[in-house]
C-alpha cells in the first residue's frame, strides 16, 4: 500500500515508483492486470526457511518501493502473507484474518500495484486482525488510523481485492506514483 498526503502519493507509502524491480528494488511488483493479483492467495501450512525467505523479499521490496505494506501476490506468490511497516519497526503476518472492525472512514489510497492512480476508499476505522508470526505463534494486532487502513488494504490483496474495485472515486496521482490512499476514476472505466 502506497501512503497519501494531501491527495498526493507519499514516497514512503507509494511503492508504485518501481513496479518492475527498477531502481533497486529487489523483487518486481507485479502490476494491474496481471492474474496473481486476482487470484485468492493459498494459506500458509508451515513456517519453514522458505516462509522466512520470502517474508525477507518482501520486507525489502516494500522499503524499496517506499510502501507501508506489501501481500506476497504482490511479488508473484499467491501465499497468504502481508508485511506492514507505518512507522513502528516491520510485522509480518502469516494467514492474516479480520476478526473484528470499527467505525468507517473515507480516505485517499494508492497500491504498489495500481500505479499512477489513487482513490478514495471507504473502511473500517479501527480493526483487529489474528495472524501467525515467524516464530509460528499466534498474535493479535489492533490497529487504528493508517495502520488499520494498511492491514485492510493488503488483507484484500489476499482475496484478489484491488483498492480500485472498493474506491468510490478514482484519479491520476498528481505525483504519477499513484500507492497512497486513492481517489478518482477507476480503470475498469477506461483510465488504466
Amino acid at each position: 500500500m502506497a501512503e497519501v498526503e494531501n491527495g498526493r502519493a507519499n514516497s514512503r507509502d507509494s511503492g508504485a515508483l518501481h513496479p518492475n524491480g527498477a531502481a533497486g528494488c529487489p523483487e518486481p511488483i507485479r502490476q494491474y492486470g496481471d492474474p496473481v493479483l486476482r487470484a485468492r492467495a493459498r494459506a500458509i501450512r508451515k513456517i519453514n526457511a522458505g516462509v522466512r525467505e520470502l517474508s525477507e523479499r518482501m520486507t525489502d521490496a516494500m522499503y524499496a518501493a517506499n510502501g507501508v505494506g506489501l501481500a506476497a501476490p504482490q511479488i508473484g506468490e499467491a501465499r497468504r502473507m502481508v508485511v506492514i511497516d507505518v512507522g513502528s519497526g516491520v510485522t509480518t503476518l502469516i494467514n492474516p484474518r479480520l476478526v473484528s472492525s470499527e467505525g468507517t472512514a473515507v480516505d485517499t489510497e494508492g497500491c504498489l500495484s495500481v500505479r499512477g492512480l489513487v482513490g478514495e476508499v471507504r473502511r473500517a476505522e479501527s480493526v483487529r486482525v489474528r495472524a501467525v508470526g515467524l516464530d509460528g505463534k499466534e498474535f493479535t494486532l489492533e490497529g487504528e488510523g493508517l495502520l488499520a487502513r494498511a492491514l485492510q488494504h493488503e488483507l484484500d490483496h489476499l482475496d484478489g481485492v484491488l483498492f480500485v474495485d472498493r474506491a468510490e472515486a478514482i484519479r491520476d496521482s498528481d505525483d504519477g506514483a499513484g500507492e497512497p490512499e486513492e481517489q478518482a476514476h477507476h480503470p475498469a472505466q477506461g483510465s488504466q
